[in-house]
Formats: structure tokens, C-alpha cells, sequence
């Protein structure tokens, strides 16, 4: 197939709601820790049009979009879900849904090596291997660090204090970083491996966004909608000109390219338990472990694991029937 065929596969009922899942997905993403919405993309054999779809979206506009329509209905509920709905649930039990994503992550591991099944790892590709494994831990332990090192986090500091951010708030200062940094979110979108929360827990801004949702304090603090629009402005501009450059890597060095998204999806397996929001998780049990959260967390890292591996499995043996 040449690549204007991959990107205009027309959709039939079956197809249009698998992309609309993949899109429900991709949104959840964007909030819930460890969900990298291009490697399910990569489950459902849809990554190379959905990268094809938007790095053309502006140059063949009508049949990118209509490609795209599904994806992104899906995503906008899936953001929806997420803040109102993960986010409850990432209060109360941080450590066992990390646990949970990072299981469904590790079950989908084979799905993103299988590009590079029967290729010979040349000291080059182990190499570009090695960077992507290193580039997410350097993220978490950098945000580690950060955490350790701050007498007490903002989100924390709101949560105990009962004092709200004015214009000199966190969401102040990082207006100056929200575009670039929205930039990055919209490439952890079409990058297998990577994840959107999590790279915002290794910066450290995961707490104070999901909290800032709320009439409560949007009508406190309207200066926040300035950060969601450059947070929204850089997130697409990542979209539209990575995917563009990913889909000319795949046609000039894709076992090159495959190697550095391999090793960044395990990388990001394990820079889920070393970063910054999560160290405030095992702050908290400095008194003693909650052992009820810790098990929780075990079970479902082992049931995500699990019930991935077999949706992979399954959909290998739909692939080999057709």
C-alpha cells in the first residue's frame, strides 16, 4: 500500500467506532497516567494512517478530516471522562491507577516490538534503542528531583492552606512555558510510549491542572484560561508538525525510528513509579504504607497486564485471519 492508501481506507460502521475508541483513548490520555493512546493506535492497526491523517490535515483537508472525525469525537470524551471522572479516582487512589495504566502499558508492550520482530539490531538501532529507554526516566528523575527539593509543592500548599492562586500563581508563570510544553503534549500523542500525564507529572504540573477544573476557581482565577489556550495552541501545533516529520522517519529509517519508540515505551513503563507526583504518594507513607492501596495496586497492575496481553493476542489473531 502507498501511503495515500493508508491514509484514505474508507470506514465501514466496524471501523468508524474502533477510531472512535482509539479516540476515547488517546482523550483519556491526556489525563490519566500511563495510557499511551499511540500504542493502542499501533494495537488497532491504525497508527500510520492516524500520523498520515494529520500531518496532511491541511493539505488534503476533506478526506484527512473525515478520517479524523471519529478520533476526535472519541477524544473530546475521553478528556470529559477523565477530568471528571479518572480524576476522582486519581485522588483517592493515585498509586493503584498508576498501577493499573502501567499494567495495560506493559501488556501492550509486544504490540509496539513486533515492528521490530526478525530485524537485525545494528549497534545504531541499539543506540536509538538506549535514548528512548533513558529519555522518559531523565524526565521523571528530574522531576523527582524537583519534588524532593521544594519545601512544599503549590497543589499542596493550596490544599492546606485553603488559599487559591491569583495572577501570580503557578499558572502565571508557566503561561511563558505552557506553548512549548503543549507542544511536547501533542507529540507524546503520536509517539508510542509516551504519555501526556505522565510527562506532566515529571514536570510537576499534573496535581495543579486536573484541580484547576472547576467554576469555582475559573470565575477566582480567569487568568487560567490563558494558560489552557497556550497549553491548546502548542498541543496542536505538536500534532500537526510531528506527525508530518514522524511519517517521512517511517518512509526514509522506520526500524530506526521503531528502535527509539520501543525504548521509549519502556522507559516510560518505568518512569511512572520514579517521578514527581508519585514521590508525594510514597511521602505519604513515610508514617507507615498503606498497604490497602499497595495491594490494590499489584492486582491491578497484574489484571491490566493481563487483560492487555490478551486484547493484543486477540487482535495478532484477527490480523493473521485476514
Amino acid at each position: 500500500m502507498s501511503e495515500l492508501e493508508i491514509a484514505l481506507l474508507k470506514y465501514d460502521k466496524k471501523s468508524w467506532c474502533k477510531s472512535a475508541v482509539l479516540g476515547l483513548i488517546i482523550g483519556l490520555a491526556i489525563i490519566v497516567p500511563g495510557i499511551s493512546g499511540s500504542t493502542v493506535a499501533i494495537i488497532f492497526k491504525l497508527y500510520d494512517q492516524f500520523i498520515y491523517a494529520m500531518g496532511n490535515l491541511l493539505n488534503d483537508f476533506k478526506r484527512c478530516f473525515r478520517f479524523l472525525l471519529p478520533i476526535g469525537l472519541g477524544a473530546v470524551l475521553g478528556v470529559v471522562v477523565g477530568f471528571f471522572g479518572v480524576k476522582g479516582l486519581v485522588d483517592a487512589f493515585p498509586f493503584a491507577v498508576v498501577c493499573l495504566f502501567s499494567g495495560l502499558m506493559i501488556g501492550a508492550f509486544p504490540a509496539v516490538k513486533s515492528e521490530l520482530k526478525g530485524v537485525k539490531m545494528t549497534p545504531l538501532r541499539l543506540a536509538l534503542f538506549g535514548v528512548g529507554v533513558l529519555i522518559p526516566i531523565a524526565i521523571g528523575v528530574t522531576s523527582a528531583w524537583i519534588y524532593a527539593n521544594t519545601p512544599m509543592p503549590l497543589s499542596d500548599y493550596a490544599l492546606r492552606y485553603g488559599e487559591t492562586y491569583n495572577q501570580f500563581s503557578a499558572f502565571s508563570y508557566r503561561m511563558f512555558l505552557a506553548l512549548p510544553v503543549g507542544y511536547v503534549l501533542g507529540i507524546t500523542q503520536i509517539v508510542p510510549g509516551l504519555s501526556a500525564s505522565a510527562l506532566l507529572m515529571s514536570l510537576g504540573w499534573f496535581n495543579d491542572l486536573i484541580h484547576s477544573v472547576s467554576f469555582t476557581f475559573w470565575l477566582e482565577n480567569p487568568i487560567v484560561f490563558g494558560y489552557y489556550f497556550a497549553l491548546g495552541v502548542g498541543f496542536l501545533l505538536g500534532l500537526l508538525t510531528f506527525s508530518k516529520i514522524l511519517t517521512t522517519l517511517f518512509q526514509k529509517a522506520r526500524h530506526g525510528s521503531y528502535s527509539v519508540i520501543v525504548g521509549l515505551s519502556l522507559g516510560s513503563i518505568i518512569s511512572m513509579f520514579f517521578n514527581g507526583d508519585i514521590l508525594s504518594v510514597y511521602a505519604s507513607w513515610q508514617n507507615g504504607v498503606d498497604w490497602l492501596e499497595l495491594s490494590l495496586g499489584v492486582v491491578l497492575l497484574v489484571l491490566g497486564a493481563f487483560v492487555s496481553y490478551l486484547l493484543v493476542r486477540y487482535q495478532q489473531k484477527k490480523d493473521k485471519e485476514v
